[in-house]
């Protein structure tokens, strides 16, 4: 008797429900000829009795055609949009996320677009930048020790951006355009990650002098549909490019010699959507499966790229000759006011006098007039007598507004004391601009903030009044630069809110033209005299050394664990088998929500080495209460469980 075999597809399905995050077995009909791995397509999913989209990650034959398999229904594109590298990389990230792979891949693959592909012929032509571009891209790399070493070799590395501007752009970006043309001088594909789209654009004008425009891939949530799927399209194919893009970029199909993260501690390169994997986290797996280089780019140093060079993991670049910022903090007698001036009279007249020459840059915390107001008579913060959120106003007499809800509190009254008046309590970007402007008449005052927002200034007398990242960049560089609100912005709730600020005045500081004051008004301390110094690395090591026998991150993973009390209490069983310290759980605790039945929430604290075992426990008690509901209380039930690893401030 002739044993017949048949053609099977493997196929990775497009679904968030995290017990179908696994490989299905379908025939192929006789019909579907010449398909191969990465292509979409269209498969029954019996238990669901509908249609989905999936992927075919694997091809294979099997002599056993009696088995029951449902048939591919249809093949959606012939063209492979899910490479090998790709799967593997979304399987590992997800993993070690305690995710779905398909999570990973909805971020990088756009839905298709068929006029698109109809007009991609997949032959972009190979090109290198001119002599010129490589001659000045080796200079630029050339300024860094041991840099060209680790592109050249596929190192890892934490490089200190030199904090000048040049020729138009900032030292951090004609640094990443430098080594990305030295990979495609050499044949490689680079990709160029950064937070926001301001960021983006700055980066791709120091892109366009030193590399073709054919081989630049933009990467970005701003694209049109058509644009995003033909720059995915031109990521697949053999022809190397730059890809340029936030933090889904890391994803990029493409063979890449080079992966770069500028500014890792900005929380947008954290992904908000499951399985809420930081592009950091996504840049490490990958260098792990690929061997390419790595580079954190940053002009401060997060505890969690400190971390891994402390350990020897990451090598410390540094530029050959270091600049640093001249930076002023304020005098003992100035900190020991009763009443700390917001801007003591040092800094004002240094900022006035400069002002009189070139722009001045004052970087304030908060957009708005007066974010917030308080009692006039006992000072008490002032809420929103419907929903209870704070009070601001647009501007002086304005009626107050409720930042929550945005209703009008004509008629307010103070619940402690009935007093219907009320007190500014802080300044907001537009306050301080309308202040400065009547300090300083005669010079032109710029608010920039999101509101109002603003790319660069002349190189002219001019008061710059911006709020935290909504800095712009100023032709020559700023004559001074004066960072106020700091001791207010040092008091949020976040454990990393000293890295935070850090990160944001070392940012600021960057775009003072070279020998230009900085003002650091109203802090001391580690975090100061880090700014000062500029010795971000050491900041980060003190944080290190804080958190550590607190088995805080980064110097331990955490895992958040939210849900009903008896979904919660079942993954924290779980997870007490995998014999983890008797204080790696913390909680669980309440939430405060009118979610019936009532959530908790508890923390998980791991070491690294314990990692694949947790999330490897917490995914499989997140597939079972989603089989148990679904098969408890009908298909429209879902799981009240859900996991994420990796969070940055852990808070119960």
């Amino acid at each position: 008797m002739v044993t017949q075999s048949r053609r099977i597809a493997r196929v990775l399905l497009e679904s968030p429900l995290p017990q179908l995050d696994r490989l299905f077995d379908y025939a192929l009909p006789d019909e579907i000829v010449d398909v191969v791995p990465g292509t979409r397509v269209r498969v029954p999913l019996r238990t669901a009795g509908r249609v989905v989209d999936g992927y075919i990650v694997e091809l294979d034959t099997e002599s056993d055609a009696d088995r029951a398999l449902s048939e591919v229904e249809s093949v959606v594109s012939a063209i492979p949009v899910l490479p090998d590298r790709l799967y593997r990389l979304a399987r590992k990230v997800a993993d070690r996320a305690a995710g779905s792979a398909s999570d990973i891949l909805r971020l990088v693959i756009p839905k298709r677009q068929v006029r698109v592909e109809k007009a991609w012929t997949a032959d972009s032509p190979g090109v290198t930048p001119t002599d010129e571009s490589a001659a000045h891209a080796a200079d630029v790399v050339g300024q860094y020790e041991g840099l060209a070493e680790v592109l050249d070799t596929g190192g890892r590395a934490a490089v200190e951006a030199i904090p000048v501007a040049s020729d138009g752009h900032q030292g951090w970006t004609e640094l990443l355009a430098s080594a990305a043309a030295r990979m495609l001088g050499a044949g490689e594909s680079s990709i160029l990650i950064v937070p926001d789209h301001r960021d983006l654009d700055r980066l791709l004008d120091a892109l366009v002098d030193l590399i073709p425009t054919e081989a630049l891939v933009r990467h970005d949530s701003r694209q049109s549909n058509p644009d995003r799927y033909r720059a995915f399209l031109r990521t697949l194919e053999d022809a190397p490019c730059v890809v340029v893009g936030n933090r889904s970029a890391v994803y990029s199909p493409v063979r890449a010699g080079l992966v770069a993260i500028w500014d890792d501690g900005d929380s947008l390169l954290g992904e908000p959507l499951a399985p809420y994997v930081h592009a950091r986290d996504a840049a490490l797996l990958r260098q792990e499966q690929e061997g390419s280089a790595l580079l954190f780019v940053g002009h401060t140093r997060t505890t969690d790229v400190e971390r891994l060079v402390a350990r020897g993991w990451l090598r410390d670049v540094r530029a050959a000759r270091r600049v640093l910022p001249r930076v002023v903090l304020s005098t003992p007698q100035d900190m020991e006011q009763p009443t700390p001036q917001r801007l003591p009279s040092s800094a004002f007249l240094s900022a006035r006098a400069a002002a009189a020459e070139g722009p001045v840059l004052v970087q304030v915390s908060r957009p708005g007039f007066a974010p917030s107001l308080v009692c006039a008579e006992c000072r008490a913060p002032a809420r929103c007598a419907h929903c209870g959120g704070p009070l601001g106003a647009t501007h002086r007499g304005a009626v107050p507004v409720c930042g929550w809800c945005g209703r009008g509190a004509r008629a307010w009254s103070c619940p402690h004391c009935s007093s219907t008046k009320l007190r500014l309590a802080s300044s907001g970007s537009e306050r301080t601009a309308d202040e400065l402007g009547k300090a300083v008449p005669g010079i032109r005052v710029i608010v920039a903030d999101s509101a109002h927002p603003v790319e660069r200034v002349a190189d002219k007398p001019a008061l710059v009044v911006a709020t935290r990242g909504a800095e712009p960049l100023a032709d020559g560089g700023y004559r001074a630069v004066v960072l106020l609100d700091g001791p207010r912005m040092l008091q949020a709730p976040d454990l990393r809110v000293g890295e935070s600020c850090l990160r944001w005045w070392s940012n600021a500081a960057a775009l003072a033209a070279p020998g230009a004051p900085i003002h650091l008004v109203g802090v001391d301390g580690a975090v100061a005299r880090a700014l000062a110094t500029w010795n971000q690395p050491a900041y980060a090591r003190g944080e290190l050394a804080e958190r550590d026998p607190l088995h805080m991150p980064p110097a331990a993973r955490v895992a958040l664990v939210e849900g009903s009390a008896a979904a919660v209490g079942r993954a924290l069983a779980a997870i007490g088998d995998l014999s983890l310290p008797p204080d790696a759980i913390l909680g669980p605790v309440p939430l405060d929500t009118d979610d019936v039945p009532p959530r908790v929430r508890a923390l998980v604290r791991f070491d690294y080495g314990a990692g694949a075992r947790v999330s490897s426990a917490l995914r499989a008690a997140v597939v079972a209460e989603a089989m148990n509901a679904r098969r408890g209380k009908g298909r429209s039930s879902r799981s009240t469980l859900s996991v994420r690893l990796d969070i940055l401030d852990p808070e119960l």
